[in-house]
C-alpha cells in the first residue's frame, strides 16, 4: 500500500465519528434528501446493488480463499479475507444495532437499521480486499486498473443504495468511511505478519 493510504484510514474514522453524531442535524437532512433527489430512480446505479448482495460477497471470498489456499498456498492471505470479508460485516451489524438508525420511509422498507449501510461497508472491504490480494501478483498497470475497477464499483455499490432508498446518503458515507478504516486496519495486521514471516526465514 501506498504510504498515505494509512494516514487516510484516520480520516475516514473521523469522517465516520462526524456522521455518526450529525446524522440527525437539519443540514444533513437537508444533505440527505437532495442527494436522494439526485440518485432516487436511477436503475442503471440501482442494478449495482446486486455485486454488493451478501450471496455475491460469500462467492468471491470462498473463491478468493480456493485460489489462496491451492494456487499460493498463502494462508496468511486467507485469514486477511475472513478478517475483512466476516469480521466487517460483523462490526457492520454491531454498530447498525448500536446506532439504531431507521431506513428512508418507503414502501417494503426493510426492517433492519440503516447506519452504516452494510452493502457500502461489505462493498468497499470486499472489493478493496481482492484488489490487495491480486495486486500482489501483477504487473504495476494491471495494479492500476484493478484499484480503479475497486473504486468505481464501491462507489457505484453505495450509490445503488440511494437510487433504491434503502439507504440515506450519510448511510453510505459512514459505510465507506467505516469499511476503509477497517481494510487499513486488516492491511496493517497482514503486512506486519508478513514482516515477521520473512523476518524469521531470515
Amino acid at each position: 500500500m501506498k504510504k498515505w493510504a494509512y494516514p487516510l484510514a484516520i480520516i475516514t474514522l473521523i469522517i465516520f465519528i462526524f456522521l455518526k453524531f450529525t446524522f440527525q442535524s437539519d443540514w444533513m437532512n437537508k444533505f440527505d434528501a437532495k442527494m436522494a433527489d439526485v440518485f432516487f430512480g436511477n436503475q442503471f446505479i440501482e442494478v449495482f446493488h446486486f455485486i454488493g448482495e451478501p450471496i455475491f460477497v460469500v462467492i468471491v471470498a470462498v473463491i478468493l480463499i480456493v485460489y489462496l489456499a491451492w494456487k499460493t498456498k498463502n494462508y496468511r492471505g486467507m485469514l486477511f479475507v475472513v478478517l475483512t470479508f466476516a469480521a466487517g460485516n460483523v462490526l457492520n451489524q454491531v454498530l447498525k444495532k448500536w446506532i439504531q438508525r431507521a431506513r428512508p420511509e418507503i414502501e417494503d422498507q426493510l426492517t433492519s437499521y440503516s447506519f452504516p449501510s452494510g452493502h457500502a461497508m461489505t462493498g468497499i472491504l470486499y472489493l478493496f480486499a481482492t484488489a490487495y490480494i491480486l495486486a500482489e501478483i501483477n504487473s504495476k498497470g494491471r495494479k492500476i486498473l484493478l484499484w480503479v475497477g475497486a473504486s468505481i464499483l464501491m462507489v457505484l455499490i453505495g450509490l445503488s443504495r440511494i437510487a433504491g432508498a434503502r439507504h440515506f446518503a450519510t448511510d453510505v458515507l459512514a459505510g465507506w468511511s467505516m469499511g476503509y478504516t477497517w481494510f487499513i486496519i486488516c492491511v496493517i495486521w497482514y503486512e506486519r505478519r508478513k514482516r515477521t514471516l520473512q523476518s524469521n526465514h531470515k
